[in-house]
């Protein structure tokens, strides 16, 4: 079996349970699946909010969805997969100095456990740089690209409620998607957000872009049971874009 076989990565139907399509992604162990984690918010702002819609009171949603991620395409490719996860740094070090715990320390761990590579970013710039040139893109494509983080209909949101209460400085709009380079991408490459709100405009921007489908969520995603190993799932009225 040569390296540049592609390894057909289908995902364990009971980790997709609460969402209605399966993924599937052909992973090249020469090429990059990149997953992001955006930050999470502060509590010092979302105790203004009524309790019922406080967002991020456990500081791991989006990590912990990532690490679910990665130990799903990891066993689902035998340890084939070549994985970068990129993290936003600013929004877990504020959040570290109000919890006390070691946030950072946290999230490499997760990288040494898997052995996968970290990288730490502050800006969007960062991630487009990322996928137009973090590796040699003639040689290495992005075979698969998923997000954990807010969003809204037009933009990732890296540290919503983190600086600013209900507000970010910090986002990925779909008029800044132009600057990203489709042959960055494989062919067949898999992407989706597992963010809010992403499947009604920011992935058809995405996909007009890039050239590749993003999956994206038609209404809320759900992370309240990140804690237990479960990925995002739309709320009730949402849906997953096909």
């Amino acid at each position: 079996m040569t390296r540049r076989l592609l390894i057909i990565a289908t995902l364990v139907a009971s980790a997709f349970a609460a969402a209605p399509q399966e993924a599937s992604a052909a992973l090249n162990p020469n090429d990059e699946y990149i997953i992001v984690s955006g930050g999470p918010s502060l509590m010092a702002h979302e105790s203004y909010r009524r309790e019922a819609h406080r967002h991020d009171r456990w500081w791991g949603n989006f990590i912990r969805t990532a690490r679910i991620r990665i130990e799903q395409l990891q066993k689902a490719s035998n340890g084939a997969v070549n994985i970068t996860w990129l993290v936003y740094r600013p929004g877990y070090e504020t959040r570290q100095a109000e919890d006390g715990q070691p946030l950072i320390s946290n999230i490499e761990s997760v990288r040494d456990k898997y052995k996968i590579r970290l990288v730490w970013f502050s800006s969007s710039d960062e991630v487009i740089n990322y996928i137009n040139s973090g590796q040699n893109r003639s040689s290495v494509k992005v075979s698969g690209f998923e997000f954990f983080g807010h969003s809204n209909k037009f933009c990732f949101v890296f540290d919503y409620s983190n600086h600013i209460l209900g507000a970010s400085r910090s986002f990925l709009h779909q008029s800044d998607l132009k600057k990203i380079n489709r042959k960055a991408f494989a062919r067949g490459a898999y992407c989706k957000s597992w963010g809010c709100h992403s499947g009604e405009s920011f992935t058809a921007e995405w996909k007009r872009v890039t050239g590749v489908k993003m999956i994206g969520a038609i209404g809320k995603t759900d992370y309240s049971a990140t804690w237990q190993g479960t990925l995002p799932f739309v709320s009730p009225g949402g849906r997953w874009t096909s």
